[in-house]
């Protein structure tokens, strides 16, 4: 029997974080449990509304966050809040597949034009890695705002 998989994510700030990723990957805040939002409803205030109704002290309302493949086979990602920060290079990433069947020129260029996408949304860009056939297609590394390392792939 296969198992599903929650990637989680340590974090400083795991409502922003969230946000960063949820524009990166096109994935979804779901909404509170037994809250049917309307069409177009917002679920990070539907969440506010909830622990301001929950009493939940404000400094605890960002402990946590967490985000959902809309389409249903992704995983689902989990933010939590921790005291501290980042202390060294990842020992497990992601690998966002921005330009799946490219190849060459066709395929850099794709990797490119998502780099610039994620960069204004608030990576920041390492370094390239050209083709190298048969065993790299090339990537593109990047961090996410708080310096966890990430593969366009």
């Amino acid at each position: 029997m296969s198992r599903q998989v929650q990637v989680t994510f340590d974090a400083a700030d795991p409502r922003a974080l969230s946000i960063f990723w949820r524009d990166a990957l096109g994935y979804v805040h779901p909404a509170p449990p037994g809250v049917d939002l309307p069409a177009g409803a917002d679920p990070l205030a539907a969440w506010d509304d909830l622990l301001a109704r929950m009493d939940v002290p404000e400094e605890q309302r960002n402990s946590s966050s967490a985000l959902e493949d809309p389409d249903g086979p992704g995983p689902r990602l989990f933010f939590q809040q921790v005291p501290e920060g980042k202390v060294a290079k990842n020992r497990l990433h992601l690998d966002v597949r921005a330009a799946p069947g490219l190849q060459g020129e066709e395929r850099m260029a794709a990797l490119e034009a998502e780099c610039d996408r994620l960069v204004a949304l608030g990576a920041t860009r390492v370094q390239r890695f050209e083709p190298e056939p048969p065993m790299s297609a090339g990537f593109i590394v990047l961090t996410d705002p708080e310096g966890n390392e990430f593969c366009l792939d």
